[in-house]
């Protein structure tokens, strides 16, 4: 594996270019479909990857960038309180896996295991996938997230269709490197059909300059904000220790030792925290990046340092961040479908791996109470005005299950039974 490390400038280089293609296609699609910028999401991308490489001092094959699990609650926090409130929630997810990551160095993982295991973690990642599906739906019919038409409904499931058929088509079907780039291909294949029916506003891209600063914005604190983001910053964590668990086996080393989860926990924190700090998205690993660097068997870590330097490089050419704002919503409500179902089917996943028993009224509680609350609206607080404190939604959902696997007895009843795959 060391003659890995020993590989050419040039190799290095184009190994770079290729993981950031991998990543690119949900790296650009989760700030267009939050509604930030993707120049933005571009450049705390590889600031975010070098700042973990320089946290783990440089052991660890990994690429950050857009976490999905945040879309809902982006989404819902920006129209609520703003995108530099919610800017300032973010930094302050980022601080919740720096602690865990002290945490973590000074109590070891055992307590993790105790704070969210499988019951609390599964619905909460359900929940997240299903809460978004009317919005998925609603953009692939050519409306916006409340149901306003932006695009004629046969136009746009004439365009949205396609783009689904092709992402499902590339991750079943695909070989080698393509089967790693399905939204890249579904974005492409819907791209071209909107152009075909003339809904691509090609008027802005020609008016952008070919260089320009991407739009950053300064994060503001409101703690309502804070309290509305945070909670969903525990399963991403999860979600983390599992991708670091995932490189690991693929290039036959024990991260979780050596740089050591704590030190990998806070890389990711120092990097979302950098990420709000721009205006930019939570950054999270990739398992389509962990695919390639299987499917190619180059284990350097510097590889992700040059697709972090392409990542902001590119942030920097107005015309491209223009170009991917102009695809149009049918486009990404069409992938969307698959991508808030996946979300949820890992959640369903996990608790199948773990073999949740939701015969046991224990765990039934609590999967059925945190999902009801996280999909169908729930409000707990002193009100619904702007000023009023509460949390709903996702925020809520990962509380309450929290607390119910905390209070209700059994909390370590899980680990009698061996899970398929450790973690996620």
């Amino acid at each position: 594996m060391q003659d890995e490390f020993n590989d050419p400038l040039w190799r290095q280089v184009l190994s770079g270019a290729q993981m950031l293609f991998v990543a690119f296609g949900a790296l650009v699609l989760m700030p267009l479909i939050t509604g930030l910028d993707p120049n933005v999401a571009l450049f705390t991308a590889g600031l975010g990857t070098i700042l973990f490489q320089i946290v783990t001092r440089r052991q660890v094959p990994v690429f950050l960038a857009s976490s999905f699990a945040f879309i809902t609650p982006i989404i819902l926090a920006k129209d609520q309180f703003g995108l530099a409130a919610t800017m300032g929630g973010v930094m302050a997810a980022g601080f919740v896996y720096t602690f865990l990551g002290l945490a973590v160095k000074v109590k070891g993982t055992g307590f993790i295991d105790r704070l969210l295991p499988p019951v609390v973690i599964g619905p909460v990642i359900i929940s997240i996938g299903l809460a978004m599906a009317p919005i998925a739906a609603n953009m692939a019919m050519g409306k916006a997230g409340n149901g306003t038409e932006l695009i004629h409904y046969q136009t746009a499931m004439m365009i949205s269709m396609p783009a689904l058929l092709t992402t499902l088509i590339v991750a079943v079907f695909g070989k080698g490197i393509f089967r790693l780039v399905p939204i890249i291909s579904g974005v492409l294949v819907g791209f071209a059909m909107a152009f075909y029916f003339g809904v691509v506003d090609t008027a802005k891209i020609a008016a952008a300059p070919w260089f320009a600063l991407p739009n950053f914005t300064a994060p503001e604190f409101n703690w309502q904000a804070i309290l509305f983001i945070v909670p969903v910053a525990l399963a991403p964590a999860i979600e983390h220790i599992g991708g670091v668990i995932a490189v690991g086996s693929v290039t036959g080393r024990d991260y979780l030792k050596n740089p050591g989860l704590h030190r990998t926990l806070f890389g990711d924190g120092v990097a979302t925290t950098a990420a709000g700090l721009f205006g930019g998205p939570p950054n999270t690993t990739y398992a389509e990046v962990t695919g390639a660097v299987m499917l190619t068997k180059n284990y350097n870590p510097k590889i992700m340092t040059w697709a972090a330097i392409f990542a902001i490089s590119l942030a920097f050419i107005g015309k491209f961040g223009a170009l991917l704002q102009s695809i149009p919503v049918p486009v990404m409500g069409g992938i969307l479908c698959l991508l808030f179902g996946s979300i949820a089917a890992v959640g369903m996943n996990t608790l199948i791996r773990h073999k949740i028993d939701l015969g046991e009224a224990r765990n039934l509680v609590i999967v059925s109470v945190t999902l009801v609350f996280g999909i169908g609206g729930m409000l707990v607080g002193t009100g619904s005005g702007p000023d009023d404190f509460g949390l709903k939604g996702i925020a809520l959902c990962a509380v309450v299950a929290i607390a119910l696997n905390l209070l209700l007895p059994g909390n370590d009843g899980w680990k009698q039974k061996k899970a398929d795959e450790p973690l996620l």
